[in-house]
């Protein structure tokens, strides 16, 4: 049963599609046998997420205004990396454009999907260590604020909801617990 698709799809459209996201909408049969709509969100990139660490146990967060959120968000830094490229390649490039930091010993820690009900999105989120600083070259998008602070205070601020979004919110938890483990 984990494997069988209970949903029959009678016919599909593309609504929108754009240079990151396309959205299609399913006519269906829903497993209860309903005829009815579902709408999916195509992410055409992995959502790439990087928690650096140093050797006194410090990381780097990044402010910024989400758009959609109509809010400003402290995060790990992130970015999307092309399906067709290694997902570490993406990890480098996304933490030297935000940060400034090149890593040379990285750690892939969690593979998540984002939104699993409307869309098909995979995080794919590393530790990254062996820092040295560079020089930060964000996208013209990006309005961002770098903020160094010790790795505990970064995930007090997930545990008391000063950081709300999720794949940073997952990196900080599983870095708590790889930490305590004594795995990382």
């Amino acid at each position: 049963m984990e494997n069988t698709n209970p949903w029959t799809i009678i016919d599909s459209r593309k609504i929108y599609e754009n240079n990151w996201i396309g959205l299609t909408e399913y006519n269906v049969i829903n497993p209860s046998g309903g005829k009815g709509i579902y709408g999916e969100v195509h992410f055409r990139n992995y959502a790439i997420g990087i928690l650096p660490l140093d050797e006194e146990m410090n990381t780097w967060l990044v402010g910024q205004y989400r758009f959609p959120l109509k809010a400003y968000s402290w995060e790990i830094p992130e970015g999307g990396g092309p399906l067709e490229l290694p997902p570490l390649d993406s990890a480098k490039r996304e933490l030297q454009e935000e940060t400034g930091l090149i890593a040379t010993d990285w750690t892939e820690i969690q593979r998540m999907h984002l939104s699993n009900s409307v869309s098909n999105e995979l995080a794919i989120i590393y530790v990254a260590k062996g820092l040295t600083m560079g020089i930060a070259e964000p996208e013209e998008t990006e309005e961002l604020v770098i903020r160094k602070l010790p790795f505990e205070e970064a995930y007090q601020m997930a545990m008391d909801g000063r950081i709300t979004d999720s794949m940073s919110v997952a990196a900080l938890l599983k870095t708590k617990i790889l930490l305590l483990e004594g795995k990382l």
